[in-house]
């Protein structure tokens, strides 16, 4: 598939409602839906989609929908109504500052998502500190935990994990060492059990090449690589999928995801790329969306990309036959972290209060049988990082029942900061790209 200038841009709200891609939740009238859409993957069939309103098409009175810009809706025959499927998570950067590490609980961090997590197969994050048990804890700028950090959200459903990021070297070798010796005894001891665990972002040697994970879950095979553009130091860059940011070192690098895939056939490619992008910025720079487009065209399927702390757009991307089969996530803000450990709860769209709050995205693909995939489902669900009365700070889902819950529990601070925040938030979109 060969990415062009779009031709259509569909923007949709991304955050705190479910949208199926494309055939059945494009309408909250289900009497207006075909028959042939009754089959198709919704929130009602067992999904979680929150408790916002879906996508909201143009209606139109002779039976054919079209959204607001006039493109005829993916049918239920194209967009897919069962067969083999598969359901992933990603998720944003798990943080570990010291109000995150210092109380510990950290199997309370995930409640409110794990039963989200355990819904798919496999679930990704970005796991953003080094893992050494003969350190001591340490937060920002030099992050370390112990292996009962990371412990606690393998046990919550995580079970593939970035580890390439500006953080990787934060503790020098030994913390890479001991990091890569964790997550390696993690899948050996996970890889016969009904989750396995993988992690990719670390090399044996500087003379290594790049490691990624061929992961085989019933019928589907799934490539999995986590790169890094930057580091906050240069020592041992050598142990780290560490890719430069330059317009040669990124050329090099699209020619050796070509040869990847071409070496691994796989129903799926996810790439994760902690990119060189600044901090705290919610737009998306034209040079980042074009050299992630090149990554597509050399094979591609997800584009996973963290990095600002605060939550951006994301595109799916549809092939010349009309059918939606890849995806960018440009980034997916933090999952959990303690940069916002002081709401301004006066303030609520100052852009500091943006590395509070986050996105899990649920993305279903299944099979075509003229080959390769397309995706069905695309469910965005807004999280937040709470910090509760005793001073824990956990992840919730940011929903109207969460706010009218801690309204009822006289925290109406935090009520009215949440409502505005989950507003701001729900005006970041989405949208789907036709060739």
């Amino acid at each position: 598939m060969t990415l062009t200038r779009p031709r259509k841009n569909l923007p949709v709200l991304i955050l705190g409602a479910a949208l199926c891609m494309l055939a059945s939740c494009v309408s909250t009238d289900k009497s207006a839906a075909p028959a042939d859409a009754a089959g198709m993957e919704t929130a009602a069939a067992g999904e979680d989609a929150g408790d916002s309103s879906l996508l909201n098409p143009a209606s139109a009175d002779s039976g054919e929908r079209r959204f607001a810009d006039g493109t005829p809706v993916i049918t239920a025959e194209s967009a897919g109504s069962g067969g083999d499927s598969i359901l992933l998570t990603f998720a944003g950067d798990i943080m570990a500052h010291t109000p995150n590490t210092s109380r510990g609980h950290y199997d309370k961090i995930y409640e409110d998502i794990g039963p989200l997590l355990r819904k798919s197969r496999l679930a990704f994050a970005n796991m953003e500190t080094p893992v050494d048990d003969s350190k001591d804890f340490s937060s920002y700028p030099n992050f370390n935990v112990h292996h009962t950090y990371p412990d606690a959200a393998v046990a919550a459903g995580f079970n593939v994990f970035s580890l390439a990021n500006n953080h990787t070297n934060d503790q020098g070798l030994s913390g890479i060492k001991a990091t890569q010796k964790y997550f390696a005894e993690k899948e050996d001891r996970t890889k016969w059990s009904a989750r396995p665990v993988y992690a990719s972002g670390l090399k044996d040697s500087p003379q290594s090449p790049y490691s990624y994970r061929v992961i085989t879950d019933h019928s589907w095979t799934v490539l999995f690589l986590a790169v890094t553009e930057i580091l906050n130091r240069s020592s041992y860059s050598g142990y780290i999928n560490y890719v430069k940011s330059d317009e040669a070192s990124r050329k090099e690098f699209i020619a050796y995801v070509k040869k990847l895939r071409e070496e691994h056939p796989c129903d799926l490619f996810v790439l994760s790329v902690h990119c060189d992008e600044p901090e705290y910025v919610l737009t998306v720079k034209k040079t980042q969306r074009e050299f992630y487009n090149r990554l597509l065209d050399a094979g591609v399927d997800v584009l996973w990309a963290n990095h600002p702390h605060v939550s951006k757009e994301w595109e799916v991307v549809t092939g010349e036959d009309n059918v939606p089969s890849k995806i960018i996530f440009y980034a997916m803000g933090n999952t959990i972290s303690a940069q916002r450990y002081k709401p301004e709860f006066k303030k609520p769209s100052a852009t500091h209060e943006y590395t509070g709050d986050g996105y899990i995205a649920q993305l279903r693909f299944q099979k075509r049988k003229e080959g390769g995939v397309r995706i069905t489902w695309v469910n965005p669900v807004l999280i937040t990082t709470y910090i509760t009365k005793d001073g824990l700070f956990i992840i919730k889902k940011l929903s109207d029942s969460f706010i009218e819950e801690l309204t009822e529990e006289e925290r109406r601070d935090w009520a009215i900061y949440l409502e505005e925040r989950k507003k701001l938030m729900e005006k970041i979109e989405g949208k789907t790209l036709w060739q």
